[in-house]
């Protein structure tokens, strides 16, 4: 049985949605082109200049899966495991809380928030029905 959403939820997760593609779209091609500012400050985190490609192209790759209906579950698990390798390096160095180690918990907010208000199955997954 399939519902219809209502407007007004069908836009909401689509703005909660759309912010956090664009926010990594655009983390993912910055670190594509590798501009010196995004070089400094990866390289500032500890990483090397070459890992920045991977990271880019694992951002993008989880973006893309996430922003297509089909594989939007998947897009969702791997964007929050992105998320979870970026709350470890902010932690690591004590950066500061809420500015900071908390804007991945936001964008992961913002990525199932808007998943959940246009999937059924994922919102009777989080809300725990069996109906």
């Amino acid at each position: 049985m399939t519902r219809t959403i209502s407007k007004v939820r069908l836009w909401t997760a689509r703005v909660m949605s759309g912010i956090a593609i664009l926010f990594m779209l655009l983390d993912s091609i910055m670190k594509l082109f590798k501009p010196a500012f995004v070089v400094d400050s990866t390289v500032s985190l500890g990483y090397q200049e070459h890992h920045i490609l991977l990271m880019g192209i694992l951002g993008l790759l989880s973006t893309i899966l996430y922003a297509l209906p089909r594989t939007t579950i998947l897009g969702a698990i791997l964007l929050t495991g992105y998320f979870g390798g970026v709350i470890a390096t902010q932690v690591r160095l004590d950066a500061p809380l809420f500015s900071t180690i908390l804007f991945p918990v936001y964008l992961a907010v913002l990525v199932w928030g808007g998943l959940c208000l246009r999937n059924e199955q994922v919102r009777k997954i989080f809300l725990c029905k069996n109906r």
